[in-house]
This record gives structure tokens, C-alpha cells and sequence, in this order.
């Protein structure tokens, strides 16, 4: 199931490398406004979906790709996000 999270990594990294014309991922990567503003926007959706029990794994779902293209337009390796978890486990 996280196979589905790595390809999604990986589609970021690739479109950022090999832009495709006219696609909305690459709107995200290039625009760092775009980009902060969708995350912050589906967090809030994400929120208002829990609090009217409706759409939740919709919203999450939102979220997750969001983010996941923020952290690639600044350059933020999820890998290194995973590190990080990680240590704070010890």
C-alpha cells in the first residue's frame, strides 16, 4: 500500500526533472504560491471533512499528494522527513 506514496515521490521528482506541458503537478512544482496555498487549503478541507464526518479519506487523500508536491518544490526529501521520524522514535 505504500508502494502508492513512493510512486507519487517519484512522479514529483520526474515531472520536476521532465516538466509535461499543461499539468497540474507541474503548476504545483513551479509555483511555490500555488503550492502553499493548495496545502493549506486542503488541510483545512481535511479538518472540515473530520468535524462533518463526510469526505475524510477524499480530503486526506488531497492532502497527502499536496504535500508531497510542496516538499519536492523546496526541495524537502521525503526521505529525509522519514529519517527524521525515525530518530524521533529512539
Amino acid at each position: 500500500m505504500l508502494k502508492i506514496l513512493e510512486d507519487l515521490i517519484l512522479l514529483a521528482k520526474e515531472r520536476k526533472k521532465n516538466p509535461v506541458k499543461d499539468s497540474y503537478t507541474n503548476r504545483l512544482l513551479e509555483s511555490s504560491t500555488l503550492a502553499k496555498e493548495k496545502v493549506l487549503e486542503e488541510i483545512n478541507e481535511l479538518i472540515e471533512a473530520v468535524e462533518k464526518d463526510s469526505n475524510k479519506i477524499h480530503e486526506a487523500a488531497d492532502v497527502f499528494y499536496h504535500l508531497i508536491m510542496y516538499l519536492e518544490k523546496n526541495e524537502i526529501d521525503v526521505e529525509d522527513v522519514m529519517k527524521e521520524l525515525e530518530n524521533r522514535r529512539k
